[in-house]
């Protein structure tokens, strides 16, 4: 049991991260601290929380030019509405939250009807009580939240690579893994407006009126919930069970993120604690940290970056097919491609490798060191060496100081490890549209750079990051 567990977090290009009450990652289940992603990760809706947004010049928060949708249809006083998530309020606990109660759209009664009403608003990604609600509390003209409401940047401004257009987001995030992540963002968002909130909304008009019945604003409210709601977090014993539901926290998301950042959230039954973690001069601005995030992560969930080299979270991915596509390069016969194969389907046996999963590589570790030091053991050991460790099942291997994958380690691994290693990344700079050079080239000159729209300053930020993660690999395997 405990060994699938770290399989399944590892292979999430995951390490465990230390804030205490967080925004959501694109994980495939929540875990006690932030972990960085990886693309087999990417793109799941149905696990987004994080901390709120850094944002850019077209993106500072501001009041709305105009305000949210009213109708005298907004709040039912007929309908019976109560505290909608446990946390309602920061920290879990019940009882209104700094903006006002949020209503419970179903209460919690016990009858069969109320229960399954309830059970139908049960989703892939926990979100839609929390939505459903904000969507109530933007359409009434008198909502306690309408000042926590004003806060938020202009719904139709948001920088998020969601709201780009499909041509511009492939064109200038190509190869990042971003493009992928938003379209299966997109369908499952999609999905979830028509099968569940949707078929909510029509079945209470007195709640919801025609104004907010709308997959755009829906997909706008999603992109606000994943910038600016925390989670709080599992207890360590807790690790399998589900995530908790996402909460607003309005005044605990005013902070802005930098990875040097000098403030943090601490989470405690009874409140929320800013605590500074370094000295912060009178009249510098206070940073709060969204978790160790690569600046992919950041602009897919809040439309900012980094600039290079100031995020020293950033990460750059290696799709594992394509680590598997390196080495059917090196197989000459029929025979040697079975084999490799072969080895590809134990490496998903032991839970190494996925179709659409990556390994994590940073500035200066590997974040999914165990996958891939085996996936290159075991695609580059000898035939008959293969054999006799598949007949163990993975088991009764000393690893070995030299067979370690950090950094400053990779020039000293074996010679057929760093070719496979050397091709792979390769086969990776492959899939941008551009080159090293290109993006230096842009960065050097401050009188180009500034004739960058936001959107290309930022996607270019993300290309470059990763593309000098990737030359630096090429440096040690050389």
């Amino acid at each position: 049991m405990a060994t699938q567990a770290k399989r399944r977090r590892v292979s999430c290009g995951g390490r465990r991260r230390s804030t205490p009450l967080r925004r959501a990652l694109p994980l495939p289940r929540p875990q006690r601290r932030p972990a960085r992603g990886c693309a087999a990760c990417r793109g799941s809706f149905a696990a987004l929380h994080i901390p709120s947004p850094n944002p850019g010049p077209s993106s500072a928060r501001a009041p709305p030019s105009s305000p949210p949708p009213a109708s005298s249809s907004g709040r039912g006083k007929a309908t019976p509405l109560r505290l909608l998530i446990s946390g309602g309020r920061a920290c879990g606990q019940r009882g209104p939250g700094p903006g006002g109660q949020l209503p419970e759209l179903v209460p919690a009664g016990r009858t069969g009807a109320e229960s399954k009403e309830r059970g139908a608003l049960q989703s892939q990604s926990g979100w839609v009580p929390l939505l459903l609600a904000l969507l109530h509390e933007l359409q009434a003209p008198a909502s306690p939240w309408s000042p926590y409401f004003a806060l938020w940047p202009e719904l139709g401004r948001l920088e998020h690579p969601m709201f780009w257009p499909e041509e511009e987001r492939r064109r200038l995030l190509q190869g990042t893994g971003v493009p992928e992540a938003v379209e299966k963002d997109l369908a499952s968002i999609r999905s979830e407006y028509y099968s569940i909130v949707l078929p909510f909304m029509e079945a209470h008009p007195d709640l919801f009126s025609p104004t907010v019945r709308s997959l755009e604003l829906y997909r706008q409210l999603v992109a606000l919930v994943m910038a600016y709601s925390f989670q709080e977090p599992l207890e360590e014993e807790d690790d399998e069970k589900e995530p908790n539901s996402p909460l607003m926290v309005p005044a605990a998301d005013v902070l802005n993120h930098l990875a040097n950042h000098n403030a943090n959230l601490e989470y405690s039954p009874n409140c929320l604690r800013m605590v500074a973690t370094q000295p912060i001069p009178k009249g510098h601005e206070i940073f709060n940290t969204y978790g160790q995030m690569a600046n992919w992560q950041l602009i897919h969930m809040y439309g900012f970056t980094e600039p290079y080299p100031d995020n020293t979270d950033d990460t750059a991915d290696i799709q594992m097919v394509t680590v598997r596509e390196a080495a059917l390069q090196g197989t000459k016969v029929e025979a040697e491609r079975l084999l490799l194969y072969e080895r590809w389907d134990f490496l998903c046996k032991l839970e190494m490798v996925g179709e659409e999963g990556a390994f994590v590589i940073g500035r200066e570790e590997v974040l999914t060191e165990e996958e891939l030091a085996m996936t290159l053991k075991v695609l580059c050991m000898p035939a008959e060496e293969f054999r006799e460790f598949k007949d163990q099942d993975g088991w009764g291997d000393d690893k070995r100081e030299e067979d370690s994958l950090t950094i400053t380690n990779i020039p000293k691994l074996k010679a057929s490890w760093r070719q496979l290693l050397r091709d792979s990344v390769l086969l990776t700079l492959q899939t941008y549209a551009t080159d090293l050079k290109t993006e230096q080239d842009l960065l050097s000159s401050k009188e180009v750079y500034a004739t960058l729209s936001w959107r290309e300053q930022q996607a270019l930020q993300v290309r470059y990051g990763q593309k000098m993660i990737l030359h630096q690999l090429l440096e040690l395997t050389n």
